[in-house]
């Protein structure tokens, strides 16, 4: 028996033996105790990736983020008397009028007037506009050849119906037309024109505000838009609304009809006491307003293209709704197609070409002139609607580049605001200008802005 217990003893120590060397057995290790005091860091969990960064990278992407956070100001936030240390310029243009606009102001750069009721103030800018005003220490602008074309357009329109006036600004994108349209805009106001202005026309297609059926139409309104619309066209008008009264009785659904010499003042207010009547009263208005002869009325709308695009509402069926089938499009549509007309005025609309989302439809593009941009034959799809809209169109192209005089002018502006960190010289100014190929938007920020994220 004492033998065969000591035979035991040694086969189980071979067997251990054996065990710890064996790479199938697992064996059990326990963690270490942290000391009082010491902080343990644990390991984060969830799918981030792979650890193996390197720290050439992480410091890269710091870098990045800094310089993301830390941009330069521009001059209009930088009021401190320590600012203007070193800079002895300042921006003194004269301000912009319309007895000034004549061939002797071609290239010279106006600032537009600061008031409250400025038109481009309450109704709003295009974003790229918006972006340099706010860069700019004061929102001016550079005459063109074609600003004085324009001018001499909306002088003779003065006196004719706007069935004679529908002008659309073309040319390829970033050569100003936006400008152009705002140069007009401020003209007109301050020729003392009634002026209603859409610096965005995509927000009525682009279904970012409610829209309702309605049965007495049978079409789709847009009361939200058409609110905001009133409010700002009485904003800009009031004083010369006050002078108008309506000519003819006007039936509004659900309330007493307006009489004949009403206020215009009290039919918009109508329509601003509540939304649901805002489309109606403001078609009432724009008709009003259009029999008068008493002041000339300007229609502008920017993004042209896209009351004739495919809009983004959707029907009860989840069925694309034609942009005439809206309220807003159908009422500016019908303006410039001349279906309905003012005694006196005009109505200038303005191509936005780098918009992919709404690009310039087939039937607009004929109807201008304009070179087709795909493959195009009669056996292409035209809706009639369109084409009857687009229908009496007028072009105006604005050139594709800038001449040295206007180049040099606004080189002129955004070296005074000291958008350009270098100092100013003939060899940047023609290298800017030729790597821009003339382009009034590019040679702005591809060509001095961009040195100053350099």
């Amino acid at each position: 028996m004492l033998t065969l217990s000591v035979r035991c003893q040694r086969v189980s120590c071979q067997l251990l033996a054996s065990s710890s060397t064996s790479p199938l057995v697992q064996t059990r290790s326990y963690a270490t105790q942290p000391k009082k005091g010491q902080i343990v860091k644990q390991a984060s969990q969830g799918f981030k990736g792979k650890k193996n960064t390197s720290s050439g990278q992480m410091e890269h992407a710091k870098k990045d983020k800094k310089m993301m956070a830390f941009q330069p100001l521009p001059v209009s936030q930088l009021p401190h008397p320590l600012f203007e240390s070193d800079r002895p310029d300042t921006l003194a243009l004269q301000s912009f009028h319309p007895e000034m606009l004549t061939r002797v102001a071609e290239s010279q750069a106006l600032k537009f007037p600061h008031n409250e009721n400025d038109p481009f103030r309450i109704f709003g800018l295009p974003r790229n506009i918006l972006v340099e005003f706010r860069l700019l220490s004061k929102p001016c602008s550079v005459i063109r050849s074609v600003t004085i074309d324009a001018i001499n357009k909306l002088d003779a329109a003065s006196d004719k119906n706007s069935k004679e006036s529908r002008v659309v600004l073309t040319g390829p994108q970033g050569c100003g037309k936006s400008y152009l349209l705002l140069q007009a805009l401020q003209y007109c106001n301050a020729r003392d024109w009634l002026v209603l202005y859409i610096p965005r026309a995509t927000n009525l297609v682009n279904s970012t505000t409610a829209h309702t059926y309605d049965m007495r139409t049978r079409t789709y309104s847009q009361p939200i838009f058409a609110y905001q619309t009133l409010q700002r066209f009485l904003k800009v008008n009031a004083l010369r609304l006050e002078q108008l009264r309506t000519q003819t009785e006007i039936e509004i659904e659900r309330r007493p009809p307006v009489p004949p010499g009403t206020p215009l003042v009290e039919l918009i207010n109508i329509g601003l006491k509540d939304q649901g009547h805002a489309p109606t009263v403001l078609g009432a208005v724009l008709e009003e307003i259009g029999k008068q002869t008493i002041f000339p009325v300007l229609l502008a709308v920017d993004d042209f293209q896209a009351l004739y695009c495919k809009s983004h509402y959707r029907d009860q069926h989840f069925s694309a709704i034609k942009s005439y089938h809206l309220s807003m499009p159908r009422l500016l549509l019908e303006y410039a197609s001349g279906q309905k007309s003012f005694a006196r005025g005009a109505v200038f609309g303005a191509l936005s070409m780098g918009n992919t989302t709404f690009p310039l439809p087939l039937e607009l593009r004929e109807a201008l002139s304009l070179e087709h941009d795909r493959p195009c034959g009669p056996y292409v799809k035209r809706q009639p609607e369109l084409v009857e809209y687009a229908h009496g169109l007028e072009r105006l192209a604005v050139p594709g580049s800038l001449s040295v005089p206007e180049a040099a002018s606004v080189f002129e502006v955004w070296m005074k605001d000291r958008a350009v960190p270098s100092k100013p010289n003939d060899e940047l100014f023609l290298t800017k200008y030729s790597e821009a190929s003339g382009n009034a938007r590019a040679f702005v920020w591809k060509g001095l802005l961009s040195s100053m994220s350099a």
